[in-house]
């Protein structure tokens, strides 16, 4: 779907205070009963809360199930885009929102600003947008799975990314620098560069092969394993060689002579990421190596020498002694081993094999947008939200929601657990 920020400049304290309410009230209802909405909300009065929701409807931030058994509304993606811009501008990481610079499969990227006119990236996650139709015909997922919204897993999707960006880049990894993230979004160092698939030609092809090569295994050396490492998710920058000053007064500056260029890549897209130790690290290792071989030998017409790189020898890097393994501090960081495993079991599930988005990149292609005009019909349908709302001040959590459709009684029941919960996070927004 597409970002439109139109609305929310002219949406008022009490309008958020809505919005959270709904979001909250997601935690254990698929469609948020209008009372709830109305406790949760501390709002005094019942018509201001109805005129909150009625403009919120029309910004398309909540939406009104047809055929519900009682009157309640749902979160939409709209509205959670809203929430996480909301807790973006009050810690002061964003102040204005610019151009869409890729569509992928999975996520939207969009050039966005801070207070001081530094410019980022914002990648927002959207699984499920692509797989609805297959998550529709595929009711054995919906009946497992039901605890697991692609709202929940959009916002696990970005937390991950977040994680590994923040350890690759503190030990040295040509990774985009991360900002912040919120909810189901990632601020991240805007990169100018090109994506690898839209390079032609480039005058050694066997250095840059042998550089993403090392790359592959520095991270096998580090327990981790990219899962997507392809030329979607490599940028190449252009960076200059700096001059080599001569002693004496010999001039060695040529009026038309170009300064020296070196592609230095640099790489995407990590919710795939996986630990050397998983299961399928085997069969994600020798899928990163020969898409790297194939694309060389198709595009360049390069093809190695070398044989391999083989697992077993990237095992044996990951097993040096005193070796430092970031799958080990990534978990130890907040993103479990349980989220791990929603997220990876999703992704299997609904056939998610990454995402061709081009975040942090100056320059996108042709083929940027195969999915932009999917996203509407699905979120109609869909979403039993699983994003933990603590209000729009900016502290995201995560929890499970409810696998069914409550009845009027449950309501009752968890209608006062509910506005106990929401009672100091809506005192801070006060």
């Amino acid at each position: 779907m597409k970002l439109d920020t139109k609305a929310l400049r002219y949406l008022t304290t009490e309008d958020w205070r809505v919005l959270t309410a709904v979001e909250m009230g997601s935690k254990n209802h698929e469609i948020v009963p209008t009372p709830l909405i109305t406790q949760l909300s501390g709002l005094r009065g019942g018509s201001g809360v109805h005129k909150c929701i009625s403009t919120l409807a029309k910004a398309n931030l909540i939406a009104r199930m047809k055929n519900a058994k009682y009157d309640g509304y749902r979160l939409t993606y709209g509205g959670l885009d809203y929430l996480a811009l909301h807790t973006h501008l009050k810690r002061q990481t964003l102040y204005s929102t610019g151009n869409c610079i890729g569509v992928g499969k999975e996520s939207d990227i969009y050039v966005v600003a801070s207070s001081t006119g530094r410019q980022f990236v914002l990648k927002i996650h959207r699984l499920g947008r692509i797989s609805f139709r297959s998550i529709k015909n595929n009711r054995d997922y919906l009946r497992h799975r039901s605890n697991a919204s692609w709202m929940y897993m959009s916002r696990l999707s970005a937390l991950k990314e977040f994680t590994f960006m923040k350890v690759l880049r503190e030990n040295g990894f040509r990774v985009p620098e991360p900002v912040a993230q919120s909810r189901h979004t990632v601020v991240m160092e805007l990169i100018d560069a090109f994506p690898l698939r839209q390079i032609q030609e480039v005058p050694n092809p066997a250095g840059l092969y042998a550089e993403l090569i090392d790359i592959v295994l520095r991270l096998a050396s580090f327990g981790l394993i990219h899962g997507d490492f392809n030329e979607f998710n490599i940028l190449i920058r252009e960076d200059e060689i700096p001059a080599v000053e001569t002693s004496g007064d010999t001039k060695t500056d040529i009026p038309d002579s170009k300064p020296a260029i070196t592609l230095t890549p640099v790489i995407i897209d990590f919710p795939q990421m996986v630990s050397i130790d998983h299961t399928n690290a085997e069969m994600y290792f020798d899928r990163d190596i020969n898409c790297i071989k194939r694309f060389f030998e198709r595009r360049f017409n390069f093809v190695s020498d070398e044989p391999g790189p083989f697992f077993a020898d990237a095992k044996m890097l990951a097993g040096a002694p005193k070796g430092k393994r970031l799958d080990v501090e990534v978990e130890a960081s907040g993103f479990s081993k349980k989220m791990a495993k929603e997220l990876e079991k999703y992704m299997q599930e609904v056939g998610v094999e990454g995402d061709v988005s081009y975040e942090g990149s100056g320059h996108t292609g042709e083929g940027d947008s195969d999915a932009s005009g999917t996203s509407s019909g699905a979120e109609e349908s869909s979403d039993d939200l699983s994003q933990d709302l603590r209000g729009s001040d900016g502290n995201d959590g995560l929890f499970k929601p409810s696998n069914e459709v409550e009845s009027e009684a449950s309501h009752k029941e968890s209608n006062a657990l509910a506005t106990n919960a929401a009672a100091v996070t809506l005192e801070e927004n006060k």
